[in-house]
């Protein structure tokens, strides 16, 4: 079991899909089939059309850097020993945004527009967690 030692996710009925999908190595949004807009994070209905007609699909995992910050101090314990770390507000290419990390960067090289890709670090032996790392040329 890896040496998880932050918070770990819940796994409700509506986010059930997307961590399983993470534990697999797959990064899942939703999609309306009534009007086709992308929406992150899981939810029961369409925050477009107000439809219950969503389905999961799996995202492209790239994405740039829409805005960020370098924590450089944090006591909470699994994440003291992480700073400084860049926390970011990723927008995928399907055009929704999520929170992330930013990893295997320095933390001064981060800038708004770069390339990044999902990875996932291993939780727990039933959950996986994204975090995104630059893209390399």
């Amino acid at each position: 079991m890896p040496d998880w030692t932050k918070p770990m996710p819940t796994m409700s009925g509506e986010t059930r899909p997307y961590w399983e999908a993470c534990r697999r190595g797959q990064l899942l949004i939703q999609r309306c089939d009534s009007c086709n807009e992308y929406q992150f994070y899981p939810r029961g209905v369409c925050v477009a059309c107000f439809t219950p007609n969503i389905k999961w699909v799996q995202a492209s995992g790239k994405g740039t850097v829409w805005t960020f910050t370098v924590t450089r101090q944090n006591r909470a314990p699994g994440f003291a020993e992480d700073v400084p770390y860049v926390l970011a507000l990723v927008e995928l290419d399907e055009g929704v945004k999520m929170f992330t990390n930013i990893i295997d960067c320095p933390p001064q090289d981060v800038h708004i527009g770069m390339p990044v890709e999902v990875t996932f670090r291993r939780a727990s032996d039933t959950m996986s967690v994204p975090y995104f790392k630059p893209v390399q040329a």
